[in-house]
């Protein structure tokens, strides 16, 4: 299959994985978000960390080395197999030990046996993370779709099925193991992967080269992104990590699946052009704006219609949570954006400016916490939206460098389709206005209606670049720009 045929499908089948994932986990999430308490939600908001620090070191960068390297051998895959497995297993034994301190940080003993059960999904994780990345490699989001939805179905069956039977926060917890579980097993089944008895240290120190910066980074990544949790957890109740848990989920659930999608599809995409510089920021910059075009109307309408949108899906015990949510709105607009400037540095072989600059990034994160924490949680995310301007600036500033887009060239290309965001926006303000007294079903279902066809009508009118990419890659096949011509 050529590389615009892998990359076309790869999206197709990358969005059909990414959001049938999501609509099953959305769907699971709303009911356990009922039957369960925020302080419930709190109680794995603290424990985010170890989740992500964890996830950081078993599928961060020595399987993204296995990804952009070339003329890989079965040592490669094996070697990087057992270096996963048995960091999984020592990063357990550590968070074991560590559980009781951090119950004693936050002043919850329960988090002990969460943390410790919790934390099981990392061994499951780093037994199928080649079999991933390989798949991956190899562009095969087909599989990939297969694989996910059955694995977030099961798992929610069970979640949901504790939760209603009185099991609480437990509900949760094997929610993720039974997922983990079964999404562990279809892996080897379905990559046709098993590892050999073979440890090629000279293969090992390779990959590591590359994939240790990426790790950093991905670790300082998490680490100061779970800060916020950390912080609301010391300083204010559970229920109140609770509430910032579930808008940070609510925002996240369009804008890092679009992301995460689009980065699953875009590394690999990108590795295979990296040595061409036109052709890697024509594609850069169609994929950059067909995200914006999607998310920000998303992001825009969330904000207008976040009360009757949580009060419906959620019920009113969840509503202090919206102010939250419509802060996080906001910075999730550049959010992909982020994305594609860390992707470009990395197949340029730039893991150690993108190391630096997740440092750099990190010591901006700490100094907005400190000033953000005198205005409580709100100050907290006012910061956080601060700080993904600058971000973005940042990034953009090293990809000019790399491929010759520019901060300024990018907020161009970027802004109209901002601006037309705004249209539909307001429409949806003026539609929820008029229909306070009526049912939150009818305010969303009428305000989403009139904003999409007028966002739809606006593109198809003005000839809308990112809007004819969409309907013409969906609808008629045609294929991701990335040929030379």
């Amino acid at each position: 299959m050529s590389l615009r045929n892998q990359a076309t499908a790869g999206i197709f089948w990358t969005f059909a994985q990414q959001f049938g994932q999501q609509i099953v986990l959305f769907f699971v999430s709303t009911i356990l978000a009922r039957l369960l308490l925020p302080e419930e939600f709190g109680y794995i908001g603290m424990i985010a960390i170890f989740v992500s620090v964890g996830t950081s070191l078993l599928k961060g960068g020595l399987t993204h080395s296995l990804i952009r390297s070339k003329d890989l051998e079965e040592d490669d895959y094996s070697t990087v197999f057992y270096y996963n497995l048995a960091a999984s297993i020592l990063i357990y034994i550590l968070i074991y030990f560590a559980a009781p301190y951090v119950s004693g940080f936050y002043g919850y003993p329960i988090l002990t046996p969460i943390i410790r059960w919790y934390c099981l999904s990392f061994i499951l994780f780093a037994f199928s993370a080649v079999q991933e990345a390989k798949l991956t490699k190899e562009m095969n989001f087909k599989i990939q779709t297969i694989i996910s939805i059955p694995s977030v179905i099961i798992g929610g069956i069970v979640g949901i099925g504790l939760a209603y039977s009185g099991y609480g926060v437990w509900s949760i917890v094997w929610n993720q193991l039974i997922t983990a579980l079964v999404r562990s097993i279809q892996l080897w089944i379905y990559s046709k992967w098993a590892p050999g008895l073979i440890f090629n240290f000279l293969k090992f120190k390779e990959h590591l080269k590359f994939g240790y910066k990426i790790t950093l980074s991905s670790l300082l990544e998490n680490i100061f992104n779970n800060l916020y949790v950390i912080i609301i957890g010391k300083y204010f109740s559970a229920g109140q990590v609770g509430f910032y848990t579930r808008a940070d989920t609510m925002k996240n659930l369009p804008v890092n699946n679009i992301t995460l999608a689009l980065n699953k599809v875009t590394f690999p995409l990108f590795a295979e052009i990296q040595h061409d510089n036109e052709r890697l920021k024509r594609v850069y910059k169609q994929l950059m704006k067909m995200s914006v075009y999607v998310v920000a109307p998303l992001m825009i309408f969330l904000i207008i219609m976040a009360e009757p949108v949580f009060r419906f899906l959620f019920t009113e015990k969840w509503l202090p949570a919206v102010p939250y949510f419509q802060i996080l709105c906001i910075s999730g607009i550049l959010y992909p954006i982020q994305g594609y400037n860390a992707n470009v540095l990395l197949v340029k072989g730039k893991s150690d400016t993108h190391l630096k600059l997740t440092v750099f990034n990190k010591i901006l994160l700490v100094i907005g916490i400190l000033i953000g924490i005198q205005f409580g949680i709100i100050g907290l995310l006012y910061a956080q939206v601060f700080l993904s301007v600058v971000t973005f600036f940042i990034y953009a500033h090293h990809t000019d460098k790399v491929i010759g887009y520019s901060s300024f060239q990018q907020v161009i290309d970027i802004l109209p389709i901002i601006l037309l965001s705004l249209l539909p926006g307001i429409l949806v303000y003026l539609i929820n206005l008029n229909l306070e007294e009526e049912p939150d079903w009818l305010r969303i279902i009428t305000g989403a209606g009139g904003g999409i066809i007028l966002y739809i009508g606006i593109s198809y009118i003005l000839k809308i670049k990112s809007y004819n990419d969409i309907i013409d890659i969906v609808f008629k096949k045609q294929k991701i720009g990335i040929s030379k011509d």
